[in-house]
């Protein structure tokens, strides 16, 4: 399948690299491909831009030290050093701290850390979230234990649904419940799509509406913000306790072992700059886009639920659920029409088990089975909008008319 016909519309997968990016990564593959750990004159001055571009992540997340970056393979890396390097040093300074708080609708990398650490003997509380999404508040608060708690991860929006969760709100709750506690924040699927700031003001106080004052750790990758795949990050505040969860090597200033991937690096701190500007605009663009995606499918099909609409949410997602469909048989529809989406996650698609996010939420079991995600990015058309809303409708119509699912002459799902 060409490249110039396909309308893609699965970027909370994986995004296209930016043309900016790549000439940045070919110049250091091909030109400056030193090792920066080395002590010769061109390793020296690579080391230096290793630097400069820690600075520019930094400044782009609003981090008040650039040595608060540290360098990974991808988010999925940067999460697991969080929780088990975090709950490492935690445990050392007081053993009581056996506690974790997530959601039931983390991705997978919180997700099975945390169920590897039940079985390891650690006590996690797992919070729910309502039909809409958003998550218990009341059930949050219930859960953290002072003295006990040792981190809470929860994500900034979910990678399904694009449902947004309160991390001001929630880090700050935290930190008046105990100072102690790790808050880590997975925001693989916002950054460079809502607003971040990690700093503070000279009061000590949150320098922006969007500011995320009271969070110790942050993880996203590269390949959601027009970077490569195989580049991440992990922020982490001075003074937060933290063990490296890689070992072998003094790279990232001993905390986390291996010789730095500076081309991919260099790459995704170039895609940050990228998007240092304008993006209020951009954002503003995708929802347009996505509003209009949904109202058009909302009219043209019958049985269809938007997932998480009562939240708010990212502005390029769009989760819907159809019934009396099989979600795979219009995948391959859609795919045969050069149209990319997904149904949930890039990282559980290939399961039979039917989404936990959307289960969580309790979406109806007549409606699981035909869950999708469109999701846009600063590249998307409104010629791919228009292609994808001809070839859902087609494509679940189609279906539905052979289906055992559902009643043609009734125009409704067979109960």
């Amino acid at each position: 399948m060409s490249n110039y016909n396909v309308a893609y519309l699965d970027n909370n997968a994986t995004t296209k690299v930016a043309p900016e990016v790549v000439d940045t990564i070919r110049q250091y593959l091909a030109d400056e491909y030193w090792n920066p750990s080395s002590m010769y004159e061109p390793a020296l001055a690579l080391a230096r831009k290793l630097d400069e571009a820690r600075r520019d992540v930094a400044d782009a997340l609003g981090a008040a030290y650039p040595d608060e970056i540290i360098f990974t393979s991808c988010a999925t890396e940067s999460n697991n050093a969080a929780l088990f390097g975090g709950l490492r040093a935690a445990l050392k300074a007081d053993p009581k701290r056996r506690h974790i708080v997530t959601s039931k609708v983390e991705h997978p990398a919180i997700i099975e850390v945390c169920r590897r650490l039940e079985k390891d003997g650690y006590d996690v509380s797992w919070i729910g979230v309502g039909k809409d999404g958003q998550i218990n508040l009341r059930e949050f608060v219930q859960a953290i234990r002072p003295g006990e708690t040792a981190i809470v991860s929860i994500m900034h929006a979910n990678n399904e649904t694009g449902v947004i969760f309160p991390i001001e709100k929630l880090s700050r709750i935290v930190k008046q419940t105990d100072r102690k506690i790790i808050f880590h924040v997975d925001a693989t699927q916002t950054t460079t799509k809502l607003p971040i700031n990690l700093s503070l003001d000279s009061k000590g106080n949150d320098a922006t509406p969007g500011a995320f004052a009271y969070v110790d750790m942050l993880s996203f990758s590269g390949h959601k913000i027009h970077a490569p795949k195989g580049v991440g990050v992990l922020y982490v505040k001075r003074g937060t306790p933290f063990e490296s969860f890689m070992v072998g090597g003094h790279q990232e200033r001993g905390r986390r072992a291996g010789t730095e991937n500076v081309p991919y690096i260099m790459g995704l701190a170039r895609a940050l700059t990228l998007e240092k500007d304008g993006l209020e605009r951009r954002a503003a663009k995708m929802a347009a886009q996505r509003d209009r995606l949904q109202k058009a499918l909302e009219e043209r099909l019958s049985w269809i639920v938007v997932n998480g609409k009562g939240a708010p949410r990212t502005p390029n997602t769009l989760n819907v659920a159809v019934y009396g469909a099989e979600g795979e048989a219009i995948l391959a529809l859609m795919s045969d029409k050069g149209v990319c989406v997904s149904s949930g996650s890039a990282c559980t698609s290939g399961s039979l088990e039917p989404s936990h996010v959307l289960t969580a939420m309790g979406v109806p079991a007549g409606a699981l089975q035909g869950n999708f995600r469109f999701s846009l990015s600063r590249y998307t058309t409104d010629e791919e909008i228009d292609r994808a809303i001809e070839a859902f409708v087609e494509s679940v119509n189609t279906i539905r008319a052979t289906s055992s699912k559902w009643d043609s002459k009734k125009s409704e799902p067979i109960a």
